[in-house]
């Protein structure tokens, strides 16, 4: 347990909070009788990879109705998934090959901060080089995105295409190409949370084995 002390008095409580509010979790898992927690001590085996935003207010578990267990989970600044990212990478190989995961959603959120942030021309210091990313998403959607006059608007149609060209890189990957070689069952899909109301808007970008919308250029044999 940890006992180290704060000078700062509402960075103490803030921490408190924190620990309390673990403590309380903490005994419910104890007092749990369905035997669900002893069974994921010994491991896991979810079907869903979730690739989501680091935001806050978007919890993969919460907002899907799952249970500890059921979820492998991976977030980022605008849920982008770069070819570069070993993070990201790591996590996508281990859930494919390792957990045998059935689907993956790319979960974006309208009212991003990241969305935000790549439609303007501030700089955020480091931050800036992860929104490069989200600049080249608009680059290639331009034509449609300047046309939207409306600026929130265009921003919500951005968060989407963001979901739609996410989808897209992780079906270019080996990891996934792979994968539809050896079984069917592995979905890839795009997904925008409405943060009002919690609901998943399904964008139909769904990619199969028989039904995906990679490029021949980018197919591997």
């Amino acid at each position: 347990m940890c006992t180290k002390k704060f000078d700062n008095e509402k960075l103490t409580q803030s921490f408190e909070k924190i620990m309390a509010g673990n403590r309380q979790w903490s005994q419910e898992v104890q007092n749990d009788e369905t035997g669900l927690f002893h069974e994921l001590a010994k491991g896991q085996h979810p079907d869903l990879l979730w690739i989501g935003c680091s935001d806050s207010r978007v919890p993969a578990n919460q907002i899907t109705g799952t249970r500890p267990g059921d979820v492998f989970v991976h977030r980022n600044v605008a849920n982008v998934c770069v070819h570069s990212d070993m993070n990201m990478l790591s996590v996508l190989d281990f859930a494919v090959n390792i957990l045998k995961v059935k689907h993956i959603i790319v979960a974006g959120h309208y009212g991003c901060g990241g969305i935000t942030a790549a439609m303007s021309k501030k700089q955020y210091g480091l931050l800036d080089n992860w929104l490069i990313h989200l600049k080249d998403v608009y680059e290639m959607h331009a034509n449609e995105l300047n046309a939207i006059a409306d600026t929130h608007k265009r921003e919500d149609r951005f968060v989407e295409l963001n979901v739609v060209e996410q989808v897209a890189s992780l079906c270019k990957t080996t990891i996934v190409q792979n994968a539809w070689k050896e079984r069917d069952d592995l979905a890839v899909h795009g997904m925008v949370i409405q943060l009002e109301t919690g609901e998943l808007v399904d964008l139909n970008v769904t990619a199969t084995k028989s039904d995906n919308r990679l490029k021949e250029f980018y197919a591997f044999e």
